[in-house]
C-alpha cells in the first residue's frame, strides 16, 4: 500500500505570520478578518498569530522573506487586493507579488500562502472578501494550516 500524506486543518501548536497590504483597505480589512477567524476556528491561539501591515502587494514578498528568515513561523499568510485599472500597473504588481512570494516559499521551505485577490473590479474583490463568493482570507488561513501539517508529515519520510 502506498504511503499517503494528507493533513487536516488542525492549527493547534502552530505559529502563523499574517501579512496584509493596506492598499484597497476596504477589501484587505475583510480578508484579514476572515484569516483571523479561520486561524482561530482551526485551533491557532491568538498569541501564536502575528500580523504585520505593508503598504501594498508589491511589498508583501520582502516582508514575507523577513518573517520566513525569523524562523518563528510554521506558515505565512499574505493578503492583498490588486484591482485592474486603466494601465498595466495591475500586471506588474500582481506578477511580482506572486513570483516573489513563491520564491520566498521555496527559499525557506515554508508555506507562504498567496491570499492576494487579482480582480477586474472592486465589486469582484469585495465579493471574495466576505461577500457572495466567500472570504479568500479565511481560505488562505486554512491552506496555511494544512500546508504546515503536510510539510511536517513529509519530514517523516
Amino acid at each position: 500500500m502506498p504511503r499517503h500524506v494528507q493533513a487536516t486543518p488542525n492549527g493547534e501548536g502552530l505559529r502563523i505570520g499574517v501579512l496584509v497590504a493596506r492598499f484597497n483597505q476596504a477589501v484587505t480589512d475583510q480578508l484579514l478578518a476572515g484569516a483571523i477567524d479561520g486561524l482561530r476556528k482551526h485551533g491557532v491561539a491568538d498569541d501564536a498569530i502575528d500580523v504585520a501591515t505593508v503598504p501594498g502587494c508589491f511589498e508583501l514578498p520582502i516582508a514575507a522573506q523577513r518573517m520566513a528568515n525569523a524562523g518563528r513561523y510554521d506558515a505565512v499568510v499574505c493578503l492583498g487586493a490588486v484591482v485592474r485599472g486603466e494601465t498595466p500597473h495591475f500586471d506588474f504588481v500582481a506578477r511580482e507579488a506572486a513570483r516573489g512570494l513563491g520564491d520566498v516559499a521555496r527559499k525557506f521551505d515554508l508555506p507562504v500562502v498567496f491570499g492576494v485577490l487579482t480582480t477586474d473590479t472592486m465589486e469582484q474583490a469585495l465579493a471574495r472578501a466576505g461577500g457572495e463568493r466567500g472570504n479568500k482570507g479565511y481560505e488562505a488561513a486554512v491552506t496555511a494550516i494544512e500546508m504546515a501539517r503536510v510539510l511536517r508529515g513529509l519530514q517523516e519520510y
